[in-house]
């Protein structure tokens, strides 16, 4: 891709997929606020296109994203707060709307991931990494806290022992560790994480878009819900799966022995 000094969000359609890609190679493709509010009309938009049915998220050439922009927060420092308060409400209205998607969000990462990066990633429904890619939550570093929902994250996947250990040591992780403890679905060979990640993505498109979208909303949802208000919401999407067509086309085509049509 060509080199730009202004950070981007690339958006590309392959097939029903759509390709979504952290454009700033000679900083790492770190992040920036126009980016964030790129990001969230993007993914609004993606919600209502029944003619997209996965999202792929990865970085533009060798690395997936380094965080924020240290020249850019050091800048910042002598402006207002309220004014990095309303940047991190739009960092962070990109991540509500990724989860709020009816399609399956897949974050492919090579190289660096670090920071906000590294929160956006985990901020995806599934995770794909390559073997020699290194995940690091480097606020501590620089004397910062989280953003971007890296605690909420790392707090309901992990004992608080090991979300602590990467938030307060700041050193790097790799792919395959990641992998062991749950947060990474998917290790590649080096340079292989996009390509694995568009080839699972076009598989999930050919799946019932509205009892994905269920299935993801019933197990979000679960984190903040008691037993019996979690079976509730399962029967509630149960009855309204069954009777509607997709269910209808996927038990036809089972009983049939052949491939379901579900669009």
């Amino acid at each position: 891709m060509a080199e730009s000094s202004t950070p981007r969000l690339l958006s590309e359609l392959r097939g029903r997929v759509l390709l979504l890609t952290l454009s700033h190679p000679s900083a790492r493709n770190a992040m920036h606020p126009d980016m964030y509010r790129s990001a969230h009309a993007i993914f609004a938009a993606t919600a209502q296109d029944l003619d997209i049915g996965s999202v792929v998220l990865c970085g533009d050439g060798a690395h997936f994203c380094g965080g924020g922009d240290l020249r850019r927060l050091q800048q910042q420092r002598a402006l207002p707060s309220h004014t990095q308060a309303e940047h991190l409400d739009a960092l962070h209205d990109w991540v509500v709307a990724m989860r709020q998607c009816p399609q399956p969000v897949i974050a492919a990462v090579e190289g660096v991931v670090a920071g906000g990066g590294f929160s956006v990633a985990l901020g995806c429904d599934l995770l794909v990494a390559a073997a020699d890619a290194r995940f690091v939550m480097s606020y501590v570093r620089v004397g910062l806290s989280p953003d971007d929902g890296g605690s909420d994250a790392l707090a309901r996947a992990l004992p608080s022992q090991l979300a602590l250990e990467l938030l307060l040591d700041g050193d790097s992780c790799s792919a395959q560790r990641l992998h062991e403890l749950g947060l990474v679905n998917r290790v590649t060979p080096p340079g292989e994480a996009t390509a694995t990640a568009l080839a699972w993505a076009t598989r999930l498109v050919e799946g019932p878009r509205q009892a994905q979208q269920r299935i993801k909303e019933l197990v979000y949802a679960a984190r903040g819900r008691g037993h019996r208000t979690q079976l509730d919401a399962e029967r509630d999407a149960f009855v309204a799966s069954l009777y509607g067509p997709e269910c209808g086309e996927g038990i036809d085509a089972l009983l049939n022995k052949r491939t379901p049509r579900f669009h």
